[in-house]
């Protein structure tokens, strides 16, 4: 499979600078064996699940990982992107800077009025760096300083400044372990009146936990998918929740993946007989058509960018022509694209 398969022309007018009201976005459904589209709303999802179907969240965290600090001596601004922790003890971080051609080993790092400041000791890549902070509180407390000081990661592609409501939205209500540089955003539709509802009507939720890190949004820059290489994600799957989803699959319900995250984090922790194993640790699973799902058998997706890997997963669950042709209704159809757009359930 070649990423030239996965271009197409999105307008740029379509790719979502705010949220629609959480729950009210427009929803498409998308029938794989019979090729039928239905336009619907969000709040229409509930009528295709019934009792014993299964939905899988990840309850992943956002922190505000986006910090901006100036550098010793010429109080130059530089953004600090935290990546993820290295060490918890020495407050190592693999991070992101920029620019990153001022930030060499051995500069400091001041951010605002605060007690926080970092040394940078090693390159990563191009753009990466290895920071250690220099902080004598707890890992509570410093990371209570990086709350207060940092912004909330929205991707570069919503082209608008980060305001104080982007705390809120740009996390979904079943957020719980901290860890995540990117929502998981087809959880951000659901609220806790539709969630309460769905288990009325005896739908379960598993919840599992994939750190979202910016891998999940790094440009392909190979024509030959196999030659790609995604950043590992730390990830975890509760007994429980692989319980959960087993029980239903013997039981021929519904597994239905709320979002691609969590679609590859199950489909990484699959046994010998297709069923869900508990699992605490790290994915690098890239997932391109063709692709064999063993797991989920129904998707709760966004609509994703061209060429990202995002768009492929989609493709791989949904059947690649197929995909294509819903695609384009759903451009002619002015959806809304990206991490605040609308939603797309395949099943």
């Amino acid at each position: 499979m070649k990423l030239s398969e996965f271009r197409f022309d999105l307008p740029e007018s379509l790719i979502a600078k705010y949220p629609a009201e959480r729950g009210e976005a427009r929803l498409m459904v998308v029938h794989r064996k019979t090729k039928q589209i239905e336009h619907k709303m969000f709040s229409d999802l509930l009528s295709y699940f019934d009792d014993g179907d299964v939905m899988v969240i990840n309850n992943t965290k956002v922190f505000p990982a986006r910090l901006y600090g100036n550098k010793e001596k010429t109080g130059a601004k530089i953004e600090v992107f935290l990546l993820r922790e290295l060490n918890r003890e020495m407050k190592l971080w693999d991070v992101l800077v920029d620019p990153a051609r001022k930030i060499r080993v051995g500069n400091k790092l001041y951010f605002g009025d605060s007690d926080l400041v970092a040394e940078v000791i090693d390159n990563t890549t191009s753009r990466g760096r290895t920071i250690r902070f220099l902080f004598d509180g707890s890992h509570e407390e410093f990371m209570k300083a990086v709350d207060e000081l940092g912004e909330m990661p929205l991707p570069r592609e919503i082209k608008r400044e980060t305001e104080d409501a982007d705390r809120e939205r740009y996390q979904t209500v079943f957020a719980e372990h901290v860890g995540a540089v990117a929502a998981p955003t087809a959880g951000l539709h659901f609220t806790k009146a539709m969630m309460k509802r769905m288990e009325i009507k005896g739908i379960h939720f598993a919840p599992i936990t994939l750190h979202v890190g910016l891998g999940t949004f790094r440009q392909v820059d190979v024509e030959d998918l196999t030659k790609h290489k995604t950043d590992s994600e730390n990830y975890a799957i509760p007994a429980d929740s692989a319980q959960i989803v087993n029980t239903a699959l013997d039981a021929g319900k519904r597994v239905c993946a709320i979002g691609t995250t969590s679609l590859k984090a199950i489909e990484s922790s699959v046994s010998a007989n297709s069923r869900l194993k508990p699992v605490e640790g790290w994915t690098d699973r890239f997932i391109f058509p063709p692709y064999d799902f063993k797991i989920a058998n129904s998707l709760l997706t966004n609509f994703h960018l061209p060429e990202s890997i995002l768009i492929m997963m989609a493709s791989a669950f949904g059947g690649h022509e197929f995909m294509k042709e819903v695609y384009q209704t759903a451009i002619k159809e002015k959806y809304r694209f990206f991490s605040y757009g609308d939603a797309m359930l395949i099943i």
